[in-house]
């Protein structure tokens, strides 16, 4: 049953990202009088499909994207049929480049729109769950944080120069402001200021470890209990919070470590449950583990801000804008070696499994996790890569300032080079999402 789950989600979103992104060209398309041949779901062989008019409607086998042909226009169809014939008002070729190029971007934009749209639902009618706290509750032994100098119980002043005033602020900096540039935190610690740069290249992929830091108020709350182990002896169960290991207060962060030190020797641990204290002694495992799974439960102060409908609006823009700059920022660790690309993309089956996961935790969490996909097949198709949009960009860019055409042998030549490496890339994520599975 949960596979048929996983699949349902998968279609839903990808067919959702995929028809709005096509349904761009098209229209762009429509808008500037050209024909249109074919609006696919799916790439070549064609399923099944209706012709009403020029345009052939069709789903076809190859669940990787979409496409639309446009006549007079060299794509995936890699029609060449058109090329020794007299350009014709309709075909894509004849316009001028501005129209072109909008039509090429018309798939972005629209995607963009639909991540905007969907963060503007989501805030108008949640609203947004804001954590007003900026003090440093755990610092990360070994991370990139605790090498840079950061320690529990610092409190965020700035960065780079602005004011914060949540914890959201303090982490998004580093990607939104990290592209390229150093970031620089104002902190204030037992009353001294103390200044801490991190350049970009200290900063972990968006798949790596966190950076390291963890707000003031998370609780350790027990997710599972393993059967048979020191954890299930003593009667912790799931959803118990632990406060205390050896009468020393523990956090989120901390309680792990606090364990594994007391690897083969007793301890005492103190937890909660509906408002009782309890507490045993326990032995850990030679592993320093006591059978448990963690979560984590923020218990600090919050603050539910409520927006009316215009005034969301900008605050979706941002949200948009923040995810652009997480994606680029990930798309910069990569090329410069940072970041490991298997760790860093994902295929169909770990799209899916990440459909079916915010699927289950509600619509809000699924809306939003396809407007997050949305942005980022924006981004990706935006880059100037053959067989891309921005590939195809390029190529009307160069024809519209030097005003001569770029013969059609190279358009087909780099075409199918750039649709070659696509499919290399498709067998690589997807046998990435199998190993990783």
């Amino acid at each position: 049953m949960e596979i048929l789950s996983t699949l349902f989600y998968f279609i839903v979103t990808i067919g959702v990202l995929v028809f709005v992104h096509e349904l761009g060209h098209f229209l762009a398309a429509k808008f500037f009088r050209m024909r249109v041949d074919v609006f696919s779901i799916g790439f070549p062989p064609r399923a099944f499909g209706k012709k009403i008019g020029d345009t052939d409607y069709c789903v076809s086998w190859v669940p990787i994207g979409g496409y639309v042909k446009i006549a007079g226009m060299i794509d995936e169809s890699f029609d060449t049929e058109f090329v020794d014939k007299e350009p014709q008002p309709w075909e894509f070729r004849s316009k001028p480049a501005w129209q072109r190029i909008i039509v090429l971007s018309a798939g972005v934009v629209m995607n963009i729109l639909l991540a905007i749209a969907i963060f503007w639902g989501i805030i108008y009618h949640q609203g947004r769950i804001l954590r007003p706290v900026t003090e440093i509750g755990y610092v990360t032994p070994n991370s990139a944080a605790a090498k840079a100098g950061f320690e529990a119980n610092d409190r965020v002043v700035s960065v780079n120069g602005t004011p914060v005033r949540e914890w959201d602020d303090i982490e998004g900096a580093l990607y939104t402001d990290g592209m390229g540039n150093d970031v620089i935190y104002q902190i204030d610690r037992a009353g001294s200021p103390v200044t801490i740069r991190i350049p970009p290249s200290t900063i972990p992929g968006l798949a790596d470890a966190r950076f390291g830091i963890l707000p003031a108020g998370l609780v350790a709350v027990v997710g599972s209990v393993e059967r048979g182990k020191p954890a299930q002896a003593i009667g912790l169960q799931a959803g118990d919070t632990i406060a205390a290991v050896n009468a020393v207060s523990v956090s989120y962060g901390s309680l792990p470590d606090a364990i594994h030190a007391s690897v083969g020797k007793p301890l005492q641990l103190m937890w909660r449950r509906d408002g009782r204290t309890m507490e045993a002694m326990v032995t850990p495992t030679n592993e320093g583990r006591i059978g448990i799974t963690l979560s984590a439960a923020y218990t600090g102060p919050i603050v539910h801000e409520r927006y009316g409908l215009f005034e969301a609006l900008p605050v979706s823009v941002n949200e948009v804008v923040a995810t652009s700059g997480l994606f680029l920022q990930n798309i910069y660790q990569i090329v410069i070696g940072n970041v490991s690309l298997s760790k860093s993309v994902g295929g169909p089956i770990r799209i899916a499994q990440m459909a079916n996961r915010s699927a289950e935790s509600g619509a809000a969490s699924f809306l939003g996790f396809m407007a997050l996909l949305s942005v980022s097949l924006a981004l990706l198709n935006i880059l100037p890569f053959p067989a891309l949009d921005g590939g195809h960009i390029v190529f009307v860019a160069y024809e519209g300032i030097f005003r001569r055409e770029v013969p059609a042998k190279v358009k087909i030549a780099v075409q199918r080079a750039g649709f070659v490496l696509l499919l290399a890339f498709m067998a690589f994520v997807i046998y990435n999402d199998i190993v990783t599975f």
